[in-house]
């Protein structure tokens, strides 16, 4: 930290991970990232965020800085194009066999995922109040899924996902009692 006029300052520390064999597969994808953002010439920075536990397999690249919010787009399309060019490139050169990298902004697909799955929440409650089945608005396929794994094991409803293409939807439902 450069602290104020010199006073304040602090020595940065480093955290550093070695990666496994699929993060010879992130270092592929970052370098992929980072071409493409140079050439968009954005004033942001590219991570390699280490795999969650429960998905040992899945990098996750975070990019970050002042330009990031052009790269998030209406409800994240653009992000999902960046994902999909970036995916794109890496299948080319044979990349995408040893796991699975994501392209995050400022935390963006975090943050999205929590909103779904309150809204969830609170939508199972009002069909379990009103006994009347409810429709979300058209998602993505990964949206549409945190909707579903959300509430897969809620007692009294159920989804199901109606629809093609980008106007896929997915729909709470009352669970029908046993023996009916």
């Amino acid at each position: 930290r450069t602290g104020f006029l010199g006073f304040g300052s602090e020595m940065a520390r480093v955290r550093v991970t070695r990666l496994a064999e699929a993060g010879n597969l992130a270092q592929k994808a970052k370098a992929v990232v980072d071409k493409l953002l140079d050439t968009m010439n954005l004033s942001v920075a590219s991570t390699i965020r280490k795999p969650q536990p429960d998905t040992p397999d899945t990098y996750t690249i975070e990019v970050e800085g002042d330009d990031s919010g052009l790269l998030i787009g209406r409800r994240g399309e653009t992000l999902r194009t960046f994902q999909f060019m970036m995916n794109l490139i890496l299948s080319r050169e044979g990349s995408l066999d040893t796991g699975r990298v994501v392209l995050d902004v400022e935390g963006y697909r975090r943050r999205r995922s929590e909103a779904l799955q309150g809204l969830a929440l609170r939508l199972a409650d009002r069909v379990v109040a009103t006994g009347r089945p409810m429709t979300l608005e058209p998602m993505a396929a990964n949206e549409r899924r945190i909707i579903h794994v959300s509430l897969a094991d809620h007692p009294r409803v159920t989804t199901q996902s109606t629809g093609e293409g980008n106007s896929r939807q997915v729909s709470i439902l009352p669970r029908r009692p046993l023996g009916l």
